[in-house]
């Protein structure tokens, strides 16, 4: 559990150098979460995004990853149903 916790804050302390390093801008990121502008740079700036606001910029900056994540769990769901 540790380990996530780590691995979770690197993240967090990582993310504003994920998204510049991304082919997406801020205010497309923004739009997609949701949340004001001067809101998303605070917490950008302050590192205080909620874990549901750094899951959503995951799935935004790793598209490719969120659509095996949720392929994979659909099978899996499938298979439950059979």
């Amino acid at each position: 559990m540790i380990q996530e916790v780590i691995a979770y804050k690197n993240i967090v302390e990582n993310i504003e150098g994920l998204i510049d390093n991304s082919p997406y801008k801020k205010n497309y990121i923004i739009e997609k979460i949701g949340i004001p502008s001067p809101t998303f740079y605070r917490k950008l700036k302050t590192q205080s995004f909620t874990p549901d606001e750094v899951l959503s910029i995951a799935k935004i900056l790793s598209p490719e990853e969120n659509y095996m994540l949720e392929l994979k769990a659909d099978i899996e769901q499938g298979k439950v149903e059979i």
